[in-house]
């Protein structure tokens, strides 16, 4: 076994029982194997496909009803914000999420506080979100809300909200190398339900 296999399967542990982020899960996972601060991490591919395997081995038996409730909860945010046309990013559209994932979407907007103005009137309290950046290094509005939890779930399920600039929507849905896509609309997620 490699040690960035090691190491992604260690991360992929600590994603799916402990419910740790990426990244402080790959911190943890040096920490675990008693490797060096900076010891290479695996990519996040790796992890992935890591975590796919963790949650086939052992959460076979509720990982999908899990992520079938998150991605009806996600696609119902997405009709409340229809008008900002978001996409899903992140476990809910990679088919990775559990119980202890969070709804990441996308929102684009001219104005950045326009979704937090909508969520207002709509009788919503959104929460300021974690400072993000895009991919050009633009600090980005992060918000967010907290979604009852669906049946099954002994806890809320926090909604996070960056909303973009309507023209980094351009190619946001385009596949990468390996014929995957990052993200997904309305439409697609509605597919990936109808398929499960």
């Amino acid at each position: 076994m490699t040690l960035d296999l090691e190491i992604a399967q260690t991360a992929a542990r600590l994603i799916a029982d402990d419910g740790l982020s990426w990244g402080a899960a790959k911190k943890r996972a040096l920490k675990d194997l008693d490797l060096p601060p900076r010891t290479a991490l695996p990519s996040n591919e790796c992890v992935e496909e890591a975590l796919r395997e963790h949650l086939s081995l052992f959460q076979a038996d509720t990982q999908p009803a899990e992520l079938r409730a998150l991605r009806d909860l996600a696609l119902q945010w997405m009709d409340r914000l229809a008008e900002f046309d978001p996409l899903v990013v992140g476990a809910v559209w990679r088919g990775t999420a559990n119980h202890w994932s969070d709804i990441h979407l996308e929102l684009f907007a001219d104005d950045a506080k326009a979704p937090e103005i909508g969520l207002l009137n709509a009788g919503e309290r959104p929460e300021a979100g974690p400072s993000q950046r895009d991919g050009r290094g633009r600090d980005l509005h992060t918000l967010i809300v907290w979604a009852r939890p669906p049946r099954g779930f002994a806890h809320p399920v926090a909604v996070h909200l960056a909303v973009l600039d309507p023209i980094d929507r351009r190619g946001a849905l385009l596949p990468d190398g390996q014929g995957r896509t990052w993200r997904g609309d309305r439409e697609g997620l509605r597919r990936l339900l109808e398929s499960q």
